[in-house]
């Protein structure tokens, strides 16, 4: 696990912290020596701080996933930057924790990427081990339980945030939720949230499960009210009818 902070009292207790869960811990101090550090090793998560020397963390998630490396990122950002944290999960960062925040918060985010991680490794076979209580709309799966989403029997990785919305919103097919009624989902989870941030779950959910994702046929934009979820199947179905 690679700690990128350089803020070094910081990093410091993140490594503490880590290291008392068992992990092992590599802790660097500007954002050059974080991708240096991911492609010299095989690291299962990088928490990674979007303010630092040389290359910022916007910039090193940026990088990552324009290599298609694949680990899960967390990204840490101040209050005062929420364009920042949503530019980072448009980049492709999988979670966020906002500054100040606490050790044992940033330690349930890790464990719950590190579980995510863990099931998509394990290939679209878990997805499909579902039970009565997991949420359908068309071949769309959402298992509450478990954190599983998949699409057409292929896994879909969600981070924590998105998760949260599509189950809200595969709960209830074809109810239109207001933005509000979504950030209400994520109330206690995303500390500083606003309207932008649902949206940016949206856009980002809609690269994962749909095909045309500019082109949405399962999470709609309703105007002027906010988003829904259907079954394009029977959405055509109803059309031609």
């Amino acid at each position: 696990m690679i700690i990128a902070e350089d803020d070094e009292k910081q990093a410091e207790l993140l490594r503490r912290y880590l290291e008392r869960e068992g992990h092992a811990v590599t802790v660097v101090g500007d954002g050059l020596a974080a991708l240096d550090a991911v492609r010299h090793g095989e690291p299962d998560l990088l928490i990674l701080d979007v303010m630092m020397p040389r290359a910022d963390g916007l910039d090193v998630v940026r990088v990552l996933r324009a290599e298609a490396r694949e680990l899960p990122v967390l990204m840490l950002t101040a209050r005062t930057t929420e364009d920042d944290l949503l530019l980072g999960l448009d980049l492709g960062a999988d979670d966020y924790v906002t500054k100040p925040y606490s050790p044992r918060e940033l330690m349930a985010r890790v464990r719950t990427l590190l579980r995510r991680s863990r099931r998509a490794a394990a290939g679209p076979e878990t997805a499909g081990a579902v039970d009565a209580d997991v949420l359908r709309v068309g071949t769309l799966v959402v298992d509450p339980a478990r954190h599983v989403v998949a699409v057409d029997g292929e896994a879909v990785d969600c981070t924590p945030g998105e998760f949260r919305i599509l189950a809200a919103l595969a709960a209830e097919p074809d109810r239109v939720f207001s933005r509000q009624q979504l950030l209400a989902e994520l109330h206690g989870f995303d500390r500083y949230i606003s309207d932008r941030t649902v949206d940016v779950h949206v856009m980002n959910l809609r690269k994962k499960i749909e095909p045309a994702p500019r082109r949405p046929a399962r999470l709609l934009t309703v105007f002027g009210v906010g988003y829904k979820l259907t079954d394009p199947a029977k959405a055509a179905a109803r059309a031609s009818s």
